[in-house]
Formats: C-alpha cells, structure tokens, sequence
C-alpha cells in the first residue's frame, strides 16, 4: 500500500528505530529500504517493512554527516567528521545501514539524525539531509510484522 506525505498530511507512521538498508537514487526519486515503518493507531503499535519514495529529490541539495567519534565530538565545540553526499555516502560505507533515532519534517527537508552500523564495527553517529520538492511515499508491505 501507498500512503503519501505530502507537507498537507499527517499520517500515522514513523521511522524512529528503523534502519535504511538499502540507498537508491532513478532520475529525481530518492528511495529508501528499510526494515521496518512503525503505525501507532488505537493504542496498538504495528510495523512493516517496505519503501520510502523522495520524489522530485535535489540529489545536489542531500547530503550526510559522518562523525568520527561515537556521539559526535571530541570536548565542546568540536566536530570531527565529514560531510558527503549520499552517493559517497554509498561508495565509502558500503552495506552499512543507517538506524534512524530522531527523524525530523520542515517544508523540503527532511533530517535524520541516528546510528551507522557497517558490519561488526562500533556504530557512529550521522545526521542525514534530504531536499525534496515532492511527495515522501511510503510504499509499505501489505503484511504486518509483530514488534
């Protein structure tokens, strides 16, 4: 099923604690596989995997932080990372996944901020920026999977 958010709708999911698994850019739609799309409704938490669709996405305008420490910093007002694209993101961290823990909606950006895990390595510390001046599709399966 499809189900859109459009910056008009609010619709019941999330993807707090779900992982990107798999990255995918065709012409100005960006898409994401994860593991799992949460749905709270009637006092009931169900989760699906499926899709989520970016379209009309400035693939130049998306980018993501890779920080080098695990939370981000080494003493105040410090940063030490680096800043990418998405597709270098993709070339650099292959098979790594992206567990999202704040996900975050403001006109044509999209920011998620969360875990990098690649493997048997410590996870790190990203926060990922989307730009898009379409639709956010969450084509989910038809199945639910209990918690």
């Amino acid at each position: 099923m499809d189900y859109i958010r459009n910056r008009k709708s609010n619709i019941p999911f999330s993807l707090h604690d779900s992982r990107i698994i798999q990255i995918e850019t065709v012409k100005d739609t960006l898409s994401f596989r994860v593991d799992r799309v949460f749905q709270y409704t009637d006092d009931e938490e169900k989760w699906f995997s499926g899709v989520i669709d970016f379209t009309k996405t400035d693939m130049e305008e998306c980018s993501i932080l890779v920080f080098n420490t695990p939370y981000g910093y080494d003493g105040e007002k410090s940063f030490s990372g680096k800043a990418m694209s998405l597709e270098e993101f993709k070339k650099l961290y292959p098979g790594a996944e992206f567990e999202i823990v704040t996900e975050g909606y403001c006109g044509y950006d999209t920011t998620y901020q969360g875990w990098i895990w690649q493997g048997e390595n410590d996870p790190v510390f990203g926060i990922m920026s989307i730009w898009n001046r379409g639709d956010m599709i969450y084509r989910i399966d038809d199945t639910s999977v209990a918690p």
